[in-house]
């Protein structure tokens, strides 16, 4: 998927609202898979011995490496709803680009920046 500007018109949100609407669309015509899915994703994610906070970081890190714009939004988005600072955000980046080497560390320069920005001043 290509990186759109993300400026002005909180493209985070709508992006979140995109996957959100595309999700319910697809659970209309597979609704078993769909919520199967989303059963075992709750489970997976739900306080263990890893907390939340640092699943959503682990999650970051993989969608930067896996170049997924949509789950790199979402995951930016559930590690600050678990209170994940910007600077541990951050640290997620720099382990996922420890991986994804060049490709890894541009996603995390741009699109999780602009969405950290986005998510924490919403009116901008």
């Amino acid at each position: 998927m290509e990186h759109h500007e993300m400026s002005g018109n909180n493209s985070t949100q709508h992006h979140l609202i995109r996957y959100k609407e595309g999700l319910a669309k697809y659970t209309d015509h597979m609704p078993e898979v769909a919520h199967s899915f989303n059963e075992f994703t709750r489970h997976c994610f739900k306080e263990g011995e890893i907390s939340e906070k640092n699943k959503q970081l682990i999650a970051l890190g993989i969608s930067i490496h896996a170049q997924d714009e949509y789950c790199i939004i979402y995951h930016t988005k559930g590690c600050l709803d678990q209170g994940a600072s910007e600077n541990e955000i951050l640290e997620a980046v720099g382990v996922a680009a420890a991986f994804g080497g060049g490709a890894a560390m541009s996603q995390g320069v741009t699109l999780v920046q602009e969405c950290i920005q986005e998510l924490k001043n919403p009116m901008q």
